[in-house]
Formats: C-alpha cells, structure tokens, sequence
C-alpha cells in the first residue's frame, strides 16, 4: 500500500479491504514508525545543540531567568526524545508477544506528548536565544508566535479537519 494514500491515515478499521487486525496494526505502526523518523531527528538536533550550550563561552552571563528556561528547553527536549524512541524501544522487548494492537495505541499517545515536549522546547529555546540576543518583548512575542503556530499546525488544525470529517 501507497504510504500517501489518505485510507491509511483515517483509522477506519475497514481503510484496506480484506486487511486483517494484524496487518492493519503492522501498517499503522510502520506509518507511526516513518512519522517518528522526521521528529526524531529534529529533537535530536536540538537536544544536542543543547547540551552544548553551558559550555560555551558566554552561558555565564546568562540571567537566572534565562538559566531557568534553559532548563525547561534542555528537560523538555529530553522528554520528547524518550518519548519518541519509546516505541521503537518497545517494539524490541514486545517483539512477537501478540502485542502489536495495544503497542501502536500507546506508540500514539507517546508520540502526541513528545509532539508536545517538542513544541515546549523549541518555543523555549528560541524565547532564551532571542532574550539573549534582542530583547524580552521581542522573544515574547516570538515565543508566542512560535508556540501558536505549532498548537495550529501539530494538534488544533488536524482535530478540526478531523471533527469536520467525522
């Protein structure tokens, strides 16, 4: 099956005809799985920009408000990563146990809370780069922009596109 055909998107239990529970759980988490594939690697940039930030030159002068953001953006990169990599992790342990139905709902809500983990930090961390670089007003109004766009695009737009189908 074409990974870009919308009946594979849509959760309807009779998408594919004459898919069996099993196959339909095999294409949904290879789906979750290639979905992960482009978060993964995202957080995982910024992660590792992150632990290299207090080693650099001027991270003393940091205020301990910029210090306190820094830590959410750092803690909250970390989260999502583990959150991303839960079901890849998991899948090895539940490897052939008959497990794979509950393995992709849980897979699912691990990677909507890494989504929003990600959306944590990368609204903080461009709020303490722009502080640090400009100005608050500045980096507040980039944060909430920020922080806006991915509430639309990664969760608000989709369940009412969803709503609207349903």
């Amino acid at each position: 099956m074409n990974m870009e055909d919308p009946r594979s998107m849509d959760g309807n239990p009779s998408a594919v005809p004459g898919e069996s529970p099993a196959a339909r759980a095999d294409r949904n988490f290879v789906e979750l799985l290639q979905g992960l594939r482009v978060a993964v690697t995202g957080v995982q940039v910024l992660f590792a920009f992150l632990l290299t930030v207090p080693f650099s030159p001027g991270f003393e002068e940091v205020t301990d408000a910029q210090r306190n953001l820094y830590y959410v953006a750092l803690v909250s990169a970390a989260v999502a990563s583990i959150f991303f990599i839960a079901p890849a992790a998991q899948h090895r342990i539940l490897f052939r146990q008959g497990l794979k139905e509950p393995l992709v709902h849980r897979s699912n809500r691990y990677t909507m809370l890494g989504t929003l983990a990600l959306a944590v930090s990368i609204t903080s961390a461009s709020l303490l780069v722009v502080d640090y670089i400009f100005r608050w007003d500045l980096a507040t109004a980039t944060a909430i922009a920020l922080a806006g766009m991915a509430l639309w695009m990664w969760f608000l737009g989709p369940l009412l596109y969803r709503s609207r189908r349903g």
